[in-house]
């Protein structure tokens, strides 16, 4: 009988950190039924003797443990990873676990019970960053947008507005959108996933508890994602989102950032732009500005002038950078 939950669990030489991992699965209150599938993409480490290891003590809680996998020299990807865990779990709803981090209890409870509810939407969680003091403006971000941030806020350099390993969502939906790009190392599929799910439709909740542990390691497969690419995959969606529909358009930066989102554009796009602007009096009378990483760098002087325009998010701003 298929399980109402599967845990999606691709592994690459995560020999460090699997047992946390796995001992979090293990620890979940949800009183239905889950199994866990696992993906083994050629790891080199001991992972698969970690994983046989916990095979037994979950199957013998009642978790049903699935695992696959291969033995090339080379790691297939990520993309190609979750697509043969999901392909080989039976589960109504897939719950996305990365092998470097750690669920909380209620992790499963509570994201089923708001899958539920938004059988048409990803839904994702608050994080607890370790190590703690990491990414900060990052972990800031992902857990303080508001509800309709998390769909007007879909164009920034941070990626989806919940981060890939909090995704919990239907099986049915996943279907009708995905698989995930099999690209391997260098592709974004989270965020080409994601861009997909809104251009079905697709909606985006999160739960407003940290249920997960999410660890920040500069070797992790994300890392090998070059900024161009995504930079590139950002502003095509933009154009295809927003810039489309209006008219004409201002950008909020006359600096190098703006002036290469300004050079990024298709030709028709271009032509919609009417105006460079700035918050910085001295740098604009000097015709030069310096380039900020984030809109938040601004002293809040960005958000006040915002506000004091009563303009709307999504409708009459979109944030990029």
């Amino acid at each position: 009988m298929p399980a109402q939950v599967s845990i999606i669990l691709p592994v690459h030489d995560a020999e460090p950190w699997l047992d946390e991992c796995l001992r979090s699965v293990l620890q979940q209150d949800f009183q239905g039924s889950m199994e866990l599938s696992v993906f083994n993409d050629g790891s080199k480490d001991k992972s698969m003797t970690i994983i046989e290891k916990w095979k037994v003590k979950l199957e013998g809680s009642g978790i049903l443990v699935v695992i696959g996998g291969h033995n090339c020299p080379s790691p297939r990807g990520v993309g190609y990873a979750k697509n043969q865990a999901i392909a080989q779990s039976s589960g109504s709803y897939l719950c996305f676990l990365d092998s470097d981090d750690v669920m909380m209890p209620q992790r499963v409870r509570l994201q089923h019970e708001a899958a539920a509810r938004h059988p048409t939407s990803i839904i994702g969680c608050q994080v607890r960053r370790e190590p703690p003091n990491s990414t900060e403006r990052y972990t800031r971000w992902i857990n303080q947008l508001a509800p309709d941030q998390l769909l007007t806020q879909v164009f920034t350099s941070h990626g989806p507005t919940v981060v890939m390993p909090t995704w919990f969502c239907s099986r049915a939906w996943f279907s009708h959108v995905g698989p995930f790009d099999e690209g391997g190392r260098g592709v974004p599929e989270d965020l080409l996933f994601f861009y997909d799910h809104l251009r079905r439709g697709g909606g985006v909740v999160r739960v407003d508890q940290s249920l997960l542990l999410y660890r920040f390691r500069p070797g992790a497969a994300t890392q090998s994602v070059l900024e161009s690419t995504i930079w590139t995959h950002r502003v095509c969606f933009l154009e295809e989102r927003a810039l489309r529909h209006w008219a004409t358009f201002t950008i909020w930066n006359a600096g190098r950032q703006g002036r290469r989102l300004y050079r990024s554009l298709s030709e028709g796009a271009r032509r919609k732009v009417v105006a460079f602007c700035d918050v910085d009096e001295k740098k604009i009378q000097k015709g030069f500005y310096c380039y900020e990483e984030s809109q938040d760098l601004t002293g809040g002087a960005l958000e006040d002038n915002l506000r004091s325009l009563h303009l709307q998010e999504g409708r009459d701003f979109l944030h990029f950078s």
